[in-house]
């Protein structure tokens, strides 16, 4: 089983540039109890930065980063 189809939740914000990208993620996350795993799909390379800066400042782990034909995977545990 690939981690994305092992994810409590996928949220697919391709297409979609940053802040929105985080700005889901983070209500995703408030949204969830800690432990859910989110996979999110980004097709925005500033993700890079922001969706890692976001996690940490958070508390959040990632604990997977695909990146395949122009899309971005994370894989996201809430932690706190």
């Amino acid at each position: 089983m690939n981690l994305v189809t092992a994810a409590d939740h996928i949220l697919d914000v391709s297409g979609h540039k940053c802040p929105i990208p985080v700005l889901r993620l983070r209500r995703a996350l408030e949204k969830s109890v800690v432990g859910t795993v989110v996979a999110l799909k980004a097709t925005d390379p500033m993700t890079l930065i922001d969706v890692p800066n976001f996690c940490r400042e958070a508390g959040h782990l990632i604990e997977d980063v695909v990146e395949s034909d122009g899309q971005i995977t994370y894989i996201i545990r809430k932690c706190s």
